[in-house]
């Protein structure tokens, strides 16, 4: 008899048993310097996976690869139209187009990763079940093929801004910085879900009206002080929360930038670095935590 059955009825329970002898789980919870380690060692398989989904993602179409602009100019075409036009969303903004189009591809962005993010781990169970790799690879994956797309969206945001009237600044160099803090968050974001939409069953089925609702209290359509404070009648404070909120701090940063007539608080700034560091750390730390329950059960 061996050694584990002699030992077995002392021990009293398996895991005991393991630790005694110095077995540990097939698919242990590295240490997090350890995580960290493998995750970058896999960049590649990272960034190749996000550039495969995005090239197959428009291929059965005939347009192909236009569909990731034209998506957010047809819907802020519908909504400059009922909001611009019908809802007087314009009112008391300078160049509405741009204010429109900036808030629309910014606040896009954040959601594409967020809801990519939920169904990263759910959708992939196959993959995970058959290989063993770090499991925030697939959140990050999604988050790179989200920022593939907005690259190309951003191009047509910038030519669009130059053509409303809008003039080329020095300030535009602080777009790409704006965008790396924002993809921070999204990060954060998307590991958050991605744990969440691990576990919980309903969360996709509830994510497009928690998106919906985040779309119309980030001021995409409308000025938001405009709007709550002089409109409405509201407190100020009310003003200063809806601009705190992350999608909404962006997006005023954004168009504070590309837009010579926009006067946002000068707390988006501090807000959008807050949330930047704040998400990816705690949003980093959260997943992990999970990483050896993800695709059990």
């Amino acid at each position: 008899m061996s050694e584990l059955e002699n030992a077995a009825p002392e021990s009293g329970s398996l895991a005991e048993l393991a630790r005694r002898h110095g077995l540990r789980p097939a698919i242990a919870r590295p240490r997090l310097p350890v995580y960290v380690r493998r995750l970058w060692e896999r960049r590649h398989f990272i960034l190749t996976y996000a550039t495969s989904r995005n090239v197959s993602k428009y291929s059965g179409s005939a347009l192909g690869q236009l569909w990731q602009v034209l998506t957010p100019l047809l819907n802020a075409a519908i909504y400059y139209v009922m909001f611009g036009l019908i809802l007087g969303g314009s009112k008391n903004v300078d160049n509405y187009p741009a204010f429109l189009l900036t808030g629309m591809f910014v606040f896009t962005y954040t959601q594409r990763t967020a809801t990519a993010g939920a169904k990263s781990i759910s959708g992939n169970l196959s993959l995970i079940r058959a290989l063993h790799f770090p499991r925030a690879s697939l959140p990050l994956a999604y988050t790179i093929q989200e920022l593939q797309q907005l690259a190309i969206s951003m191009g047509v945001l910038l030519l669009i801004v130059l053509l409303t009237g809008e003039p080329l600044t020095w300030f535009w160099l602080m777009v790409p910085v704006v965008l790396v803090l924002q993809t921070s968050f999204n990060i954060g974001a998307g590991l958050v879900l991605a744990r969440l939409g691990a576990s919980m069953r309903d969360l996709n089925q509830l994510l497009p009206f928690i998106m919906r609702t985040w779309l119309y209290a980030s001021g995409v359509f409308f000025a938001i002080h405009d709007k709550v404070v002089n409109s409405a009648g509201l407190p100020e404070w009310v003003a200063t929360v809806m601009y705190l909120n992350p999608a909404a701090s962006y997006i005023e940063w954004m168009r504070d930038l590309l837009i010579g007539s926009h006067d946002p608080p000068r707390t988006v700034w501090v807000s959008c670095v807050f949330w930047a560091v704040f998400a990816l750390i705690a949003g980093f730390w959260y997943f992990w935590r999970a990483e050896d329950r993800y695709g059990r059960g």
